[in-house]
């Protein structure tokens, strides 16, 4: 039974049920940009590049045979791959440098100064009764 309650108190960490929301999220954005990337970004530039659909590119090795399928190396699904890619770094980078901005303003906040401790108070109030009683 021991091992069941010290599996929970590990899952329920704040740590690890974060890094499950943010994988969840990470891979609902990563649909999202390999949507953006074949659906609007690539038809217009195979367009200006002459018509050509990148993600039909690639070689053939060896031609189909009759119950063989093609062997063909796909580098136009490498090359959509590749712009997902660096769009989603790109995107993750500008977080990122949103979040240090913001991080960096907290920090640049001056913070109070540090109470004085009991003995300078004291120390304080027994020079103001020294400079009041002479």
């Amino acid at each position: 039974m021991a091992f069941f309650q010290e599996f929970k108190k590990f899952a329920m960490r704040g740590n690890v049920v974060d890094m499950a929301v943010g994988i969840i999220i990470g891979a609902a954005f990563g649909k999202i940009v390999s949507s953006l990337v074949s659906d609007v970004i690539m038809p217009p530039i195979g367009l200006l590049v002459g018509g050509i659909d990148f993600s039909n590119l690639s070689f053939v090795i060896k031609e189909a045979q009759e119950g063989v399928e093609a062997v063909t190396i796909k580098y136009g699904v490498f090359i959509n791959a590749l712009i997902d890619f660096i769009i989603v770094a790109f995107a993750i980078f500008l977080l990122i440098k949103g979040l240090n901005s913001l991080k960096s303003k907290e920090e640049q906040k001056p913070a109070a100064p540090p109470k004085p401790s009991d003995e300078v108070i004291l120390l304080g109030e027994i020079r103001d009764l020294l400079k009041s009683s002479k």
